[in-house]
């Protein structure tokens, strides 16, 4: 593969992992290791990469999990913490900034920029009306608040609606009620900071033109251009989340706010160590070439808008917002992925038990990015039969006969490991191809078919 000296970095993000359960099959499939053979693949390509890697504390599914198992929140979180980092060591996903919320760093960093945004007058003060749960006085937000989704009318709850991917709030939702107690919404007014989005509308309009962006998140953009744009609370008077300084005293950062921020304090930390504020922040990112996310498609709006409009306020060029790629649900035996129900296939215990190159290139190859995929043991196994004595000749472990029936010629397999790898350029980003490629290339033992394979294995 043929390196160049890029001059501004690539900064790849995933969400991070909600510490109120362990990483299974379905989070592995999704972002995780698709950004971690993006940046791998640009790192041989010779660019300048950040990656980062964390696990979400703050929504309030994470506090109604200890409560109701009446344990310590900052000790299950902690927990999950660490099963967390095991199954990304576990499957080689490697990082170069980790965002810890339980971490006083991160704590500082994040709160100090969001103090300093609504000081420069991007995030403003507002008195809004908010809603509160009329039994409990639980402020309805987030899991507190469950409804239908004005746009869809799937059943959701309050940040993002898994039917559409559209922003939920218990303000839009339709017949809002607490997920707590049941009881009904009250009204009452609060001074909160909040994202005017509608103020960066002419700049998303120019990320959106440039963007790569699925079909489905790009219907997502279109339909709230047809609208103004929502103000967004930034922080809540609520019982959970990161507290905030400043203006922002008594209040409890949003915690989609507190992911976009924690994106720019943790790259700037990683790119200028010591990194703190606005000022220090803008000036780090001055050196981003390129911004990508990578995302399930029930955070439609935040990657696709929230989180673009956070990083405009902050002084992030458009031009550096590449895009995101995105993948559809990933289902088990037909069902959703569920921690509640223990419908999973936890990723530690996979990992452990299977071959990681393995489970790496099926979950690629059958990896949900342009429409939803099911995973079955009888699938992968199958895929681990044909794929074995391939990985087994290039790991030098030759048993029997490695080349399978119909090997592609030569001149056509190295064509094809060359497909491979541009397809795992962020723009156009297709994993599934380049393990095809792979396999092709290693049965025809062709040229660049060793490195191709690092890339999607890790090793």
């Amino acid at each position: 593969m043929t390196t160049t000296t890029a001059t501004g970095v690539t900064v790849v993000i995933v969400p991070p992992a909600t510490a109120n359960g362990p990483m299974h099959v379905g989070h592995l499939s999704g972002p995780y290791l698709a950004a971690d053979i993006a940046a791998r693949a640009a790192r041989a390509r010779g660019e300048r990469v950040v990656t980062t890697a964390g696990f979400d504390v703050h929504q309030n599914w994470v506090l109604t999990r200890a409560e109701k198992e009446g344990v310590d929140v900052e000790k299950l979180a902690a927990s999950f913490r660490e099963e967390i980092v095991t199954a990304l060591d576990a499957a080689r996903i490697q990082y170069d900034v980790f965002l810890d919320p339980q971490s006083p760093e991160y704590q500082r960093g994040v709160t100090t920029l969001a103090a300093d945004l609504t000081t420069a007058g991007c995030f403003p003060m507002r008195e809004l009306t908010l809603l509160a749960c009329a039994d409990c006085d639980r402020t309805l937000h987030q899991s507190y608040v469950v409804g239908k989704c004005a746009w869809c009318g799937s059943e959701a709850a309050g940040g993002g609606c898994e039917g559409c991917g559209g922003y939920t709030s218990a303000e839009n939702l339709i017949d809002p009620h607490c997920n707590r107690c049941g009881g009904e919404p009250r009204p009452f007014a609060a001074t909160v900071p909040v994202l005017p989005m509608e103020d960066y509308r002419e700049e998303l309009i120019e990320v959106w033109l440039r963007a790569e962006l699925s079909d489905r998140a790009r219907q997502i953009v279109t339909h709230y251009l047809e609208n103004r744009l929502p103000d967004v609370p930034i922080a809540y008077p609520t019982n959970w989340g990161l507290a905030g300084t400043g203006p922002h005293s008594g209040l409890r950062l949003e915690v989609y706010a507190e992911v976009g921020l924690s994106n720019l304090y943790g790259v700037a930390e990683s790119l200028k160590p010591g990194s703190l504020g606005l000022e220090d922040t803008t000036e780090a990112w001055s050196e981003v070439a390129g911004l990508w996310h990578f995302n399930g498609i029930d955070n439609g709006f935040y990657f696709a808008l929230f989180w673009p409009a956070v990083y405009l306020a902050a002084g992030v060029p458009p031009e550096a917002i590449g895009g995101a790629q995105v993948n559809e649900f990933y289902t088990l035996d037909g069902e959703k992925f569920s921690t509640s129900r223990n419908h999973a296939i936890w990723a530690n215990d996979f990992l452990d038990q299977e071959d990681v190159d393995i489970v790496r290139l099926y979950l690629a190859w059958d990896r949900p990015d342009r429409f939803a995929s099911d995973f079955t043991l009888s699938s992968y196994r199958e895929f681990e039969a044909y794929v074995r004595p391939l990985l087994d000749g290039a790991r030098g472990n030759n048993v029997g006969e490695v080349a399978h029936d119909g090997t592609m010629p030569p001149t056509m397999a190295e064509a094809d490991v060359t497909r491979g790898v541009a397809a795992l350029k962020p723009r156009g980003f297709d994993p599934a191809l380049a393990v095809r490629a792979v396999l092709t290339g290693m049965a025809a033992s062709a040229p660049g078919a060793e490195m191709l394979l690092q890339i999607l294995t890790g090793r």
